[in-house]
């Protein structure tokens, strides 16, 4: 399906900017420059999230002494307790946060009726792999613990995220199978949308959407080399979910991926990989968009219906 008309024409805007000096791709900034970067981003991709969602902030405390900031998100005039998707945002373990996905969080909680708590892991390449593995196992032990206080049902929990989130999504869904994770964790379900599954081997996606598709490989390869310090932990599970091992059937997955993305083929494969587990696969293709889709509400009308979409799987679970 070719390209959304939409989303094709802010591509074109960004390719003419690139052409004159104005802008540059996140892979040759530096590290503070492409975090601000892809800060202002959101407000071009969503300027105008909905309001009407009540948002309280946390802190989560980690094995290590240090307190994560997380934001709880609640459709307005929801009652107690709700189930909660526990969301971590997207950016190559490098970029993005909290403020970046505030429109996304936001969405999800409207369409779906769930709480969402988003925890702010940390970063690269400040904190390299697998501190981010690590913040996001203890944000689920935090949120099992203080479920009641927030008013979040501890039995209906699902981890959710978006690239690199999504990866962590997926690795505790697989550590919870495993029993690996604090007990009272078992995710309902696992959202993942456009996932890093393979960080160590590129297919036939990365060369075919190299460039011009808003997510560009040069800027995956900057990514993992700021957040894998070490060529072996590419192959490590928690980095590339591909290569787990003997998977138990794992929690229901839905599957979103971007017809246009680098990351599209190992987006497949790992749907087939959980499959082959034996776990129950959603698996959608968002023809005509890129990677990044959830936060493009305000460049094309495709997305609403995406997360309407999400919300129907949801509730039908």
């Amino acid at each position: 399906m070719p390209l959304d008309p939409d989303l094709e024409g802010f591509l074109e805007l960004a390719e003419l900017g690139r052409l004159s000096g104005k802008q540059q791709p996140l892979h040759a900034l530096s590290v503070a420059q492409a975090r601000a970067t892809f800060a202002f981003s959101s407000e071009v991709l969503d300027p105008s999230p909905p309001g009407a969602v009540q948002v309280s902030t946390h802190a989560i405390e980690c094995r290590d002494g240090e307190q994560l900031h997380a934001r709880l998100y609640r459709p307005a005039g929801s009652a107690e307790p709700l189930p909660c998707l526990l969301y971590f945002h997207g950016g190559g373990y490098v970029v993005g946060g909290l403020d970046s996905h505030d429109s996304v969080c936001r969405r999800l909680a409207t369409c779906s009726a769930h709480a969402v708590l988003a925890p702010a892991y940390r970063l690269a390449p400040e904190q390299v792999f697998p501190t981010a593995v690590h913040d996001a196992e203890d944000s689920a032990a935090w949120l099992v613990r203080q479920a009641a206080g927030l008013g979040v049902d501890s039995a209906r929990i699902s981890v959710a995220g978006d690239s690199a989130g999504a990866t962590l999504a997926t690795v505790l869904a697989i550590a919870a199978a495993r029993g690996e994770l604090a007990a009272g964790f078992a995710p309902r379900a696992q959202l993942l949308f456009y996932p890093v599954t393979d960080t160590a081997q590129p297919r036939p996606s990365h060369a075919r959407f190299a460039e011009g598709y808003l997510l560009e490989s040069a800027t995956l390869e900057w990514f993992y080399q700021h957040y894998l310090s070490e060529p072996g932990q590419r192959r490590d599970w928690r980095a590339s979910p591909l290569r787990a091992q003997g998977l138990p059937a794992l929690a229901p997955a839905y599957l979103s991926l971007a017809e246009y993305d680098p990351l599209y083929d190992e987006g497949l494969a790992y749907a087939a990989h959980l499959r082959a587990s034996g776990t129950s696969v959603t698996l959608l293709t968002q023809h005509g968009l890129t990677h990044d889709f959830l936060r493009m509400s305000g460049i094309t009308g495709q997305i609403d219906g995406i997360y309407s979409a999400v919300g129907d799987w949801l509730r039908h679970l």
